[in-house]
C-alpha cells in the first residue's frame, strides 16, 4: 500500500496560511525556487543550494544576531556558509557530520570562501553522540539535514541546546516528492506531535525546498 504524507504536517502554519487551513506540500515543494530563481552555491562546491534555502538561514542567522549556531548534517558546506554569512562576525559554528568526507568538502567551500578557521567547527562523528556533550542553553541557532527519521530525537535534543528566543530549523520535512516512504511519514507525523506538546515552541512551515519547519523558542 503507497502511504501519501503530503498532510503531515497539517496542523502547523505556512508562512502564506496564517489559519494553517492549507497543508504545507499543496504549495509545491519548489515554490520557494522559483520565486528567487538560481541556486546558491557560495561561489564553489559540488551541491548547490536552491537559493530560497540559503536566503531563509541566512536571514535567520541575521535576525537572531547567531553567535553560536549548531549544524547537524555538514554536507558540501553550503549551508553552514549561508548561515555564517548571516551570523555575527565573531560567531562560531558548530557543523556535526559522519562523513569525513563530506567534511573535507565542506572545509575545502568554507576556505575557498575567506571563512576564518576560527569561525567553525567541524566534528566528524556521530550526531546523537556528539549533541549530548555540547553545553545546553548556549545556542542561537540549531539547523537539522540529516536522516529523516531521526528528527524527533533532534527536536528534543535540539530544544535544550537552544537559549530563550533561539530557533530550531529542520529541512525536508513535506515529503511529498517520496510519498512511499512510510518511516519518513511517520517520523513526521511524530515530529508534530512533539513539537505541538511543548507550549514553548512555536513552529512555521516555510514551503521552500521540501519544507524548512523553523520553530521559535520561547
Amino acid at each position: 500500500m503507497t502511504i501519501v504524507c503530503r498532510t503531515v504536517l497539517p496542523e502547523i502554519p505556512t508562512h502564506n496560511d496564517p489559519a494553517g487551513r492549507e497543508h504545507a506540500g499543496d504549495h509545491g515543494a519548489d515554490s520557494g525556487e522559483a520565486a528567487v530563481g538560481g541556486e546558491y552555491s557560495g561561489g564553489i562546491g559540488p551541491e548547490s543550494l536552491p537559493v530560497s534555502i540559503g536566503a531563509a538561514l541566512r536571514f535567520l542567522a541575521a535576525v537572531l544576531q547567531a553567535k553560536a549556531v549548531v549544524e547537524i548534517g555538514t554536507g558540501s558546506g553550503t549551508t553552514a556558509l549561508a548561515m555564517l554569512e548571516g551570523m555575527a562576525p565573531d560567531g562560531v559554528l558548530t557543523s556535526i557530520d559522519l562523513d569525513p568526507d563530506a567534511q573535507r568538502v565542506a572545509r575545502a567551500t568554507l576556505a575557498e570562501a575567506g571563512v576564518a578557521g576560527s569561525r567553525t567547527r567541524l566534528i566528524t562523528g556521530v550526531a546523537r553522540d556528539v549533541l549530548p556533550r555540547l553545553t545546553e542553553e548556549a545556542y542561537d541557532l540549531v539547523f537539522v539535514d540529516a536522516v529523516k527519521q531521526e528528527y524527533p530525537h533532534y527536536l528534543e535534543v535540539g530544544t535544550r541546546l537552544l537559549r530563550p528566543g533561539g530557533a530550531l530549523v529542520f529541512r525536508g520535512v513535506v515529503p511529498d516528492r517520496d510519498p512511499g516512504d512510510p518511516e519518513r511519514c511517520h517520523a513526521a507525523r511524530e515530529l508534530t506531535r512533539a513539537v505541538h506538546a511543548d507550549t514553548n515552541l512555536v513552529p512555521l512551515v516555510l514551503p521552500i525546498g521540501e519544507g524548512l519547519l523553523t520553530i521559535a523558542r520561547t
